[in-house]
């Protein structure tokens, strides 16, 4: 790690590849165009290197890996790239989507020659939603940390040999065109004030805007409801991009995570506790409903993404767990490690729960229409009395929900990446509007948006996969480039 606003190497020469953000994509961009010859200038906001990785769980999906092998695993891209194009609805870009499958596994496999190693069990299918046919599906040891420590020494090692001049603590404030649009350069902030510093490719690699509350409405059409992303998650790089000639894209590919309790109906709200509504994970008892009062979807469904989506279509993406004593007493608490105890009495201090001795009496302390919610919950135990099919094709029906006291816990949909981002070629060129390229301007990581690689849905290991892989291709490309000169 290196101290705030420290520069290493001589920053007043020009360099063949500029990468603005330290993080997931831009440290194995930076490495890798450095390994090939490259003069590498990394300039990073924050006191450290890292990003997201620090907070991340860091799971990654590949095929032909090490780890694959060690389970007598055979696995394709091609198998990995239907699996991706099924789970998101064929929603993300298929030539990037091609270009990650093609290249994970040696992505992964350098990773392992270098220390990463994966958690017991693993790979695996799949985790908190829709899963691969096939083990390809790994999460490191400490998670987003075990793949920045694999990049760090060889990192460190760039930097001791000057083949990387690091700068932290400075931000990209501009990037520096000529006439014709070819970007030159970038214009740093720091201590010693702005400079001008050129360089033949610029990379913007800086994440998302998934911190940002004005941003990422502007940019998705849906407030930014819970405050969950890496507080550098700003948008810089989507604005530097723009301002360079680029155009956003992918922000109708925006995807809500369900299960978020907050703190307080406000945006963006603070995360007090999380149900993952994970039928896989936990057997459902409880019913959800929405503002209305209303079941809008299988709460047993198979596909996460389906009750994902579900979540999406109602009204600012609000939903209740509603269930009754009977279900507290013989269910796995709804929220992992809570007891139920807690659970039956968090109402008393809580206002996002709820608890009384009625139906009627629930929904208008919830906040919920009375009528709707005692119809809602009427049709649900009418039918399973009498052996009727669920109004939604529910299939895990434990018990009628008739046994008072009865209990609610509201639920925001929300989200911790932004699917907006910077619309890029296959060869990770950043483009305008009209498609042609800016150039010598590239971009990798989620500042290209999660909607590129993972698509309307939550792709397993598409937004650290393709950030890793991407920054190992572009670095190793541009390197080979500047060679060629």
């Amino acid at each position: 790690m290196w101290p705030a606003a420290l520069a290493r190497g001589n920053t007043s020469n020009h360099y063949d590849v500029i990468v603005i953000g330290g993080g997931t994509a831009g440290i194995p961009c930076a490495l890798f165009a450095a390994m090939g010859g490259a003069r590498v200038l990394l300039v990073e906001k924050s006191p450290a290197l890292g990003g997201t990785l620090f907070w991340s769980t860091g799971q990654i999906a590949g095929s032909g890996t090490v780890f694959q092998e060690r389970l007598g695993i055979t696995d394709t891209p091609q198998a990995h790239f239907e699996d991706c194009m099924r789970i998101n609805h064929a929603t993300a870009d298929p030539a990037l989507t091609r270009l990650t499958v093609n290249h994970a596994g040696e992505t992964i496999n350098w990773l392992a020659e270098h220390g990463f190693e994966v958690m017991d069990g693993h790979p695996v299918t799949g985790i908190g939603h829709d899963h691969f046919t096939a083990r390809r599906y790994q999460q490191g040891v400490k998670s987003g940390l075990s793949i920045l420590d694999a990049f760090l020494p060889s990192l460190n090692a760039m930097v001791a040999k000057r083949k990387i001049t690091l700068l932290t603590g400075t931000t990209a404030a501009n990037l520096i065109q000529s006439r014709d649009g070819r970007v030159t350069g970038v214009t740093t902030a720091g201590p010693e004030g702005l400079r001008d510093i050129s360089g033949s490719n610029v990379v913007i690699a800086t994440g998302g805007c998934a911190a940002n509350a004005r941003l990422f409405e502007e940019l998705h059409g849906v407030p930014l409801y819970a405050k969950t992303a890496y507080p550098t998650s700003q948008g810089d790089g989507l604005l530097l991009g723009l301002s360079a000639g680029g155009t956003i894209v992918g922000g109708d590919k925006y995807a809500s995570l369900p299960g978020l309790v907050p703190d307080a109906f406000q945006y963006p709200s603070q995360m007090f506790a999380y149900a993952p509504l994970n039928p896989s994970i936990r057997a459902p008892w409880e019913i959800l409903v929405n503002a209305r009062g209303e079941r809008f979807v299988r709460e047993d469904h198979p596909s996460v993404h389906h009750i994902e989506r579900g979540v999406y279509q109602q009204p600012a993406h609000r939903h209740w767990a509603i269930f009754d004593a009977a279900m507290l007493e013989r269910s796995e608490p709804i929220i992992p490690k809570w007891t139920r105890e807690r659970l039956a009495n968090e109402h008393r201090s809580n206002a996002m729960f709820h608890s009384a001795m009625s139906v009627e009496a629930l929904a208008l302390s919830a906040g919920l229409n009375s009528l709707a919610l005692h119809s809602t919950v009427d049709d649900y135990n009418r039918r399973l009395k009498e052996g009727r099919e669920d109004a939604f094709g529910r299939k895990m029906r434990p018990a009628p929900l008739s046994t008072p006291p009865y209990y609610s816990i509201a639920m925001q949909g929300w989200t911790l990446v932004s699917f907006a981002g910077l619309k890029v070629s296959v060869d990770l060129q950043v483009l305008r509007k009209g498609g042609e390229a800016v150039p010598n301007l590239y971009a990798i990581g989620e500042v290209i948006g999660a909607g590129a690689t993972s698509g309307a849905a939550y792709t397993n290991g598409m937004l650290v996969t393709p950030a890793i892989t991407f920054g190992r291709l572009l670095g190793t490309k541009l390197a080979r480039a500047s060679l060629s000169r």
